[in-house]
């Protein structure tokens, strides 16, 4: 596992033991990015199911300017804080042990609002529809928000309203990636 491209383009992630964490392949990682790539120009990130946190340092790397990392998985968390380490700008990152659902009135109590979100929970505990619609409610959303959706190809995923506008959905074997855009 690596970051992709940008300024920590080649290094070289750790990956968590066992199987309570999925990591990214840098297959879907590289394709994942690509999709985002005209929305990278800095703001506020989010990895609400950071694993290795390789999707929050790769958003750092090709431009945004800070990503909140979000876990409740000690081996994870370990794991995140180490590949932090190895980009040098700890400073870019904050990082939260707390179940996803926690984090999120956490953050909101806190004010941050955020330019990008990364959606990549276990694909058995999906709860994509209930995150996304937390974090429209608290206010999490900056206008013009991306949320990028890593799932599997059966999950329960938002419907696009007038609120949110799903502008692209691709299928990587198994995995799905949509992404949506937020108006307030």
């Amino acid at each position: 596992m690596r970051v992709i491209a940008g300024k920590f383009g080649g290094l070289h992630l750790e990956a968590v033991k066992g199987r309570a964490t999925r990591p990214t392949t840098d297959k879907v990682k590289e394709a994942i990015f690509s999709m985002l790539l005209p929305y990278l120009d800095g703001g506020e990130a989010l990895d609400l199911y950071a694993g290795t946190g390789g999707l929050a340092i790769e958003a750092i790397s090709r431009g945004m300017d800070h990503a909140f990392l979000v876990d409740k998985q000690a081996a994870a968390l370990a794991v995140i804080q180490k590949n932090i380490a190895k980009t040098h700008e700890e400073q870019a990152f904050t990082v939260i042990k707390s179940p996803a659902n926690t984090a999120l009135t956490r953050l909101a109590n806190q004010g941050v609002t955020f330019q990008l979100v990364l959606l990549d929970p276990p694909y058995a505990k999906e709860k994509l529809k209930q995150d996304i619609e937390k974090m429209i409610t608290l206010g999490l959303l900056q206008d013009g928000a991306i949320v990028m959706v890593e799932s599997d190809q059966v999950a329960d995923l938002p419907e696009a309203d007038e609120r949110l506008d799903l502008i692209k959905q691709k299928d990587y074997g198994i995995t799905r990636v949509s992404l949506y855009r937020y108006d307030k």
